[in-house]
C-alpha cells in the first residue's frame, strides 16, 4: 500500500519503470489498493522528460482469462496487434472518457506499421461507455468466416479478461506542452523539375524551346561588331594617309 495514494498525491506515485513505448516517450502504469481507492490503476504518458497527462481509474467486476471457456485454437497469438472498438456517445461528449480513450490507444499501440495482414488480426478490445465515467472493457478473439465476398465475416468470441474502468481523476496536459507534442514536420512545397541527390544536392532541369539560330536577327550594338568597325575605320584612315603622303 502506498502512502502517496492514501494522501491523494497523484504525481508523487509515478516514480516507476516504463513498460511500453509509444509516440510519446513512455506510457506509465501504476497499480495500488487502499481502503479509500480500492483496485486503483494510474495510467500516464510522458513527453520530453515531463509528465504529459494522467488518468486514474478504478477496476471493478474483473474477470480473468481462466474464467472463460472457449476453443483454445481461437486464443490470440502473443504480440499480435489488436483492433479497438469504442461504443457509446460518451466517448464523444465526456471529457473523462475522451482522455481515457487516447491513453488506452497509446498503451496498446505497439510498433507502428503501414500495412497489416488481415489474417494476422486475431483480437479486439471492445470498450462500451456505460456512463460518462464508466467503461466496460472486454477482450475478444476474432473468428474469420466465409461471407461470399473478398472480405470475410467476423465473429467475436470473448476470451477475457474483462472489467469495468471507472474514471476517478484525470489530469489533462499543460497547453504549452501539448502544443509542443502535437507539432508535425512541415512538408516543403514540391517544386516542379527539382530533385534532391544525396551526393550532388539539389538538382534542377531547365527546358529550353527550340531555337532557329540561322533566322535570328543580329543587332548592330553587339560588342564584337563594334570592334570590327573600329578596326575597319583605322585601316581606312591608314590607307588614306598612304595615298596623301606617297614615298
Amino acid at each position: 500500500m502506498s502512502s502517496c495514494v492514501e494522501h491523494g498525491d497523484l504525481m508523487s506515485c509515478l516514480k516507476l519503470t516504463p513498460l511500453f513505448s509509444t509516440i510519446f516517450e513512455l506510457v506509465l502504469q501504476y497499480g495500488s489498493h487502499s481502503k479509500k481507492r480500492p483496485n486503483n490503476l494510474i495510467l500516464g504518458r510522458t513527453y520530453d522528460h515531463h509528465i504529459y497527462d494522467l488518468v486514474e481509474v478504478g477496476v471493478e467486476n474483473y474477470k480473468s482469462m481462466e474464467s472463460y471457456v472457449y476453443d483454445k485454437k481461437l486464443a490470440p497469438k502473443l504480440g499480435s496487434k489488436p483492433f479497438f472498438a469504442f461504443i457509446g456517445e460518451h466517448f464523444e461528449s465526456s471529457e473523462d472518457l475522451k482522455h481515457l480513450k487516447e491513453v488506452l490507444l497509446d498503451l496498446f499501440r505497439g510498433e507502428v506499421v503501414e500495412n497489416l495482414n488481415l489474417a494476422g488480426v486475431d483480437r479486439i478490445y471492445v470498450c462500451t461507455a456505460i456512463s460518462p465515467t464508466t467503461v466496460y472493457m472486454m477482450h475478444c478473439a476474432l473468428r474469420l468466416k466465409r461471407s461470399g465476398t473478398p472480405i470475410p465475416r467476423m465473429e467475436l468470441v470473448e476470451v477475457g479478461p474483462s472489467m469495468n474502468l471507472v474514471v476517478r481523476r484525470h489530469r489533462l496536459p499543460v497547453e504549452s506542452l501539448k502544443k509542443e507534442a502535437m507539432k508535425t514536420a512541415e512538408h516543403a512545397k514540391k517544386m516542379k523539375n527539382v530533385t534532391k541527390d544525396p551526393v550532388q544536392g539539389k538538382l534542377g532541369k531547365v527546358y529550353m524551346p527550340d531555337q532557329q539560330v540561322g533566322k535570328l536577327a543580329l543587332s548592330n550594338d553587339i560588342k564584337g561588331l563594334k570592334r570590327e568597325r573600329r578596326e575597319a575605320k583605322k585601316n581606312k584612315e591608314h590607307s588614306k594617309k598612304q595615298k596623301v603622303n606617297p614615298e
